[in-house]
C-alpha cells in the first residue's frame, strides 16, 4: 500500500468529519434538514479530501526530499549560516518595528523575519566561495564534499555528449551502471548553454538532453542526483570533468572520443557507451550468411553497401548491381575499427537470384 494512497484515505476521513461537523452547523443556522446539508458537505469533504491531499503533504514532502539530495553538504551549512545570521538582524530589526502603531507593530517584525531571512540565506548561497575564502582553508576543507563517502566514491560522473546522446536513460534502467550517477553543475551549465543556442541543431540537442536529465530525475529505480561540484582554477569542462573524478574517484561515462583518451592517459576509468553497444553487436564469422539490404554504392568499385538493424556496415562486393535489393551475403572478413564493427562480403551466389540484379 502506498504512502500516497494511505494519505488519500486519511485525507478522505478527516475532510468527511470536517464536511460533516460544518454542513450540519450551516444548516441549522438556514433553518433547513441539518441532516441533508451535513451529508452533502461531508460527502464533498470526503471527495476533496480524496483528491488533494496527496498535493498538499506526501507530493511536496516528496519534492523537498528530492531537492535536498541534491544540495551539496557545504551548501547546506552555508545555507544555514544564512538563516541564523538573517534571523538575528531580522530580531534587532523587529524591535524598532514593534514600537509603531498597531497594526503595523504585529505585522511589520514578521514580514521583516520572512524578508530579512530569505535575503540572508539568498545571499549566503549565491556567494559561498567568496565566504569561504574568507573563513580560512581548513574551515573551507572542512566543508567540502570529500571523495571518502560511499556515495562519491562510486558515483559516475556524466558527460554532455552522454547526456545529449540518449541511451543512458535506457542502460541505467537496465542495471549495467552499477553506482550512482552524478552530474556536476558545470556539465548542466553547459548543456543549457546548448540548450539556449542560436543554432537550431545546437539547441535541439540541448534540450534533449535536459529531457534526459528530467527522466533519470523521476525515475525511482535509478540512482541520479545533481551536485554544485566545482574544480577551482580550470575553465574547460572536460578538464574538470577529469580532475573532479581523480578527486572523487570516481568513473567518467562518456561518448567522446577525445575525452575517453586523455581521462585513461591521467588514469581515471571511463565507461564509453559507443564501446558497450560495439561489444554487444552480434559477432560474424567468415563463411556465415546474412540478409542485407543494399542501400548505395561503396566506395571501391562494384562495391554496395547496407546496413544491419544495429547499425553494423555491412561492405558487399559486386554488389552494386543489387541496390534497393535484400540479397543474402556470405562473410568474408570483419574488421574491427575505432568507428566501430565493419563487414565485408560477397552476394552469396548460389542463393542469389539473377534476375535481382540491375
Amino acid at each position: 500500500m502506498s504512502v500516497d494512497f494511505i494519505a488519500r484515505l486519511i485525507g478522505m476521513v478527516a475532510l468527511f468529519f470536517g464536511g460533516f461537523y460544518i454542513g450540519s452547523i450551516l444548516g441549522e443556522s438556514a433553518g433547513d434538514q441539518p441532516v441533508l446539508w451535513a451529508i452533502i458537505f461531508g460527502l464533498v469533504g470526503a471527495l476533496m479530501g480524496l483528491v488533494v491531499t496527496p498535493f498538499l503533504t506526501t507530493r511536496p514532502i516528496r519534492a523537498i526530499r528530492t531537492r535536498i539530495t541534491q544540495v551539496s553538504v557545504r551548501t547546506m551549512v552555508i545555507g544555514i549560516i544564512g538563516l541564523i545570521v538573517g534571523l538575528v538582524i531580522a530580531a534587532l530589526v523587529a524591535f524598532p518595528f514593534s514600537l509603531l502603531p498597531t497594526p503595523l507593530s504585529q505585522l511589520l517584525p514578521f514580514v521583516g523575519v520572512i524578508i530579512i531571512s530569505y535575503l540572508s540565506v539568498t545571499i549566503f548561497v549565491m556567494r559561498q566561495n567568496d565566504i569561504m575564502n574568507l573563513f580560512g582553508n581548513r574551515f573551507s576543507a572542512a566543508l567540502k564534499e570529500k571523495p571518502s563517502t560511499a556515495a562519491d566514491t562510486h558515483a559516475v560522473l556524466l558527460d554532455t555528449s552522454v547526456i545529449i546522446d540518449g541511451r543512458i536513460a535506457d542502460i541505467a534502467r537496465t542495471g549495467f551502471v552499477s553506482g550512482p550517477m552524478l552530474v556536476p553543475a558545470f556539465v548542466l551549465n553547459e548543456l543549457q548553454h546548448i540548450a539556449d543556442s542560436s543554432d537550431g541543431l545546437r539547441r535541439q540537442r540541448g534540450r534533449r538532453g535536459l529531457d534526459i536529465l528530467n527522466r533519470l530525475q523521476k525515475d525511482p529505480s535509478i540512482s541520479f542526483r545533481i551536485s554544485d561540484l566545482d574544480v577551482e582554477g580550470v575553465r574547460a569542462v572536460d578538464d574538470k570533468l577529469v580532475v573532479l573524478a581523480k578527486q572523487l574517484g570516481s568513473q567518467i561515462l562518456t561518448n567522446d572520443y577525445n575525452l575517453n583518451r586523455v581521462a585513461e592517459l591521467q588514469g581515471v576509468t571511463v565507461l564509453n557507451i559507443n564501446e558497450l553497444a560495439n561489444a554487444v553487436k552480434a559477432v560474424f564469422l567468415p563463411g556465415e550468411t546474412l540478409e542485407v539490404n543494399v542501400i548505395q554504392e561503396g566506395k571501391e568499385s562494384g562495391q554496395g553497401v547496407g546496413y544491419l538493424d544495429d547499425g553494423t556496415m555491412v561492405v558487399v562486393e559486386e554488389g552494386k548491381d543489387y541496390i534497393d535489393r535484400l540479397i543474402p551475403v556470405t562473410v568474408t572478413k570483419v574488421l574491427q575499427t575505432a568507428a566501430g564493427r565493419m563487414v565485408f562480403g560477397r552476394p552469396d551466389s548460389g542463393n542469389v537470384d539473377p534476375s535481382l540484379a540491375e
